[in-house]
């Protein structure tokens, strides 16, 4: 602890972010970083607490505290503060491999636990993180370095999100000769085509991904394993095979008039977008575009917010996001005391951009979709939304929502966005393979392992584990390399936190 008084004597700073009428005209990343001085000053903060809360990464009242990859924090904060970068990096890289991602996209579960937010603002954990690993990529140190030494064992990695891409990763590492299938054309799986660009730039990602080769990764694209790639031909001319395909059903809203045209997944007017963006600057017109639309998103959660900026620099005509759970309040209740994760109202930035642009909060809450209307052309022209009330079931005795009777409402639409959530993998894949699902779809595993029930093929991610956040993909992603090293090797000395 560089700095014992430092967070009494430092008041947190964080990046500043452009305009919003500036930012909407393109979609660049928006966050401009802090001088390094101050980021200096930023983990001075750190306490070096006896019991680090934020690398924690434990269950509590049924939310993860603290960071899922166990991330040595304390320790990289103090580095940071002492001016150390390239030790900071060191320490970084030991337990995430990705810090580039996550420190733009996770949501910061390690702030959310830092004992600074007892009684006041926590440390920037994830600017910190952020500031680490691009001095590192400034300085060169984040440069490839292959194996010394190949084990000649060959590992098929199928699908190349976070999940997928750290278990190639920590096995290439290790020396195992590694192959990553992927469907789409580019590499990054949800980071790409999920997540959109002024989140995260795809740059960053092919930068990591070109590290990854240099470094003895094979990477196929445009192979859909389970279609056009058999998997017989996979298991025979490899030694193991990872499945990290992700959650890709996404849950629909089954409602009279869905089969109109002009609604979709949210997946795909995201997907869209990124791909038009990269292949053509949005010239080829090959997305789905909100532009001069009123646009309905539901859904009220990231991948909803995502919809809500995206079709703001679509230049929509209007956005409401229709959200089934009641607001939650906009600071901690007594009965969710930290270091609980706070179950508190958060305005992204994609809802902050329709409050300047609209003058309204986009959000609906405790709504629902009782029916879509189509005009004489069969696109989809109004949708009648319902309140909902939470109401004890008599058969139950469980907790549901009901339809508030006379609360129909008609919302005048010209594009509907689906972002309800994913619900498990896909048939497709898990029949080729032959791998047990269980009530969710998740592939099925034994507690806390991650081999399946056909031989030599595991699973991890959210194909494993259902929806979740990048930071448990990429703990995943570790643990099942280490399974899947010692299943070959006898023994392993891949390091997981």
């Amino acid at each position: 602890m560089g700095k014992p008084t430092g967070f009494m004597e430092y008041q947190r700073e964080t990046s500043t972010t452009v305009g919003v009428k500036d930012r909407i005209k393109n979609y660049k990343e928006f966050h401009v970083p802090i001088s390094e001085e101050k980021q200096r000053l930023q983990g001075a903060r750190c306490m070096a607490c006896g019991v680090p809360f934020c690398q924690s990464g434990t269950m509590l009242m049924g939310m993860t505290i603290g960071c899922p990859l166990h991330n040595l924090i304390p320790e990289w904060n103090d580095l940071v503060y002492t001016g150390n970068w390239k030790q900071a990096y060191n320490r970084l890289l030991k337990t995430n491999n990705f810090p580039e991602f996550t420190a733009r996209v996770c949501p910061a579960l390690c702030e959310h636990a830092c004992t600074n937010g007892l009684n006041g603002e926590p440390v920037s954990i994830k600017e910190n993180e952020y500031a680490i690993i691009e001095k590192a990529y400034k300085n060169n140190w984040a440069k490839a370095m292959p194996p010394r030494v190949r084990t000649n064992k060959k590992i098929a990695v199928i699908g190349s999100g976070p999940s997928g891409l750290a278990a190639a990763d920590q096995l290439n590492k290790r020396g195992h000769l590694v192959t990553v299938f992927e469907r789409s054309d580019r590499i990054g799986g949800l980071l790409m085509y999920g997540i959109p660009n002024m989140k995260l730039e795809k740059e960053i990602i092919e930068r990591k991904a070109g590290i990854m080769k240099e470094e003895g990764v094979t990477f196929t694209v445009n192979a859909d394993v389970g279609k056009d790639f058999k998997a017989e031909k996979i298991l025979s001319e490899f030694d193991r095979v990872i499945l990290a395909c992700g959650a890709s059903n996404p849950r629909d809203i089954k409602a009279p008039g869905r089969e109109a045209k002009g609604i979709y997944f949210a997946v795909d007017f995201l997907k869209a977008t990124t791909k038009s963006l990269l292949d053509s600057d949005l010239m080829d017109e090959k997305y789905i575009s909100a532009k001069g639309k009123k646009v309905i998103i539901i859904g009220g959660g990231d991948t909803g917010n995502d919809c809500v900026g995206t079709s703001i620099r679509h230049g929509a005509a209007s956005v409401t996001q229709i959200e089934m759970m009641p607001k939650l309040p906009d600071s901690r209740t007594e009965s969710n005391p930290w270091p609980e994760w706070p179950r508190v109202c958060k305005t992204d930035y994609g809802q902050e951009e329709a409050i300047v642009l609209f003058g309204d909060d986009p959000r609906v809450y405790q709504t629902t979709v009782k029916e879509f209307k189509k005009d004489k052309n069969g696109n989809v022209c109004q949708v009648v939304t319902v309140k909902l009330e939470s109401k004890k079931d008599e058969e139950t005795g469980r907790m549901a929502f009901a339809e508030v009777e006379g609360s129909e409402k008609v919302l005048d639409a010209d594009l509907v966005l689906i972002a309800a959530g994913f619900l498990g993998s896909q048939k497709y894949v898990t029949d080729a393979f032959g791998v047990e699902v269980n009530e969710r779809t998740n592939v099925k595993t034994e507690a806390g392992k991650y081999r399946t029930n056909v031989p030599n093929v595991f699973a991890a991610g959210d194909m494993h584990r259902g929806q979740s956040l990048v930071v448990w993909a990429i703990r995943e992603g570790r643990e099942v390399a280490k399974e899947v090293d010692e299943s070959l090797m006898g023994y392993t000395n891949i390091f997981v936190q």
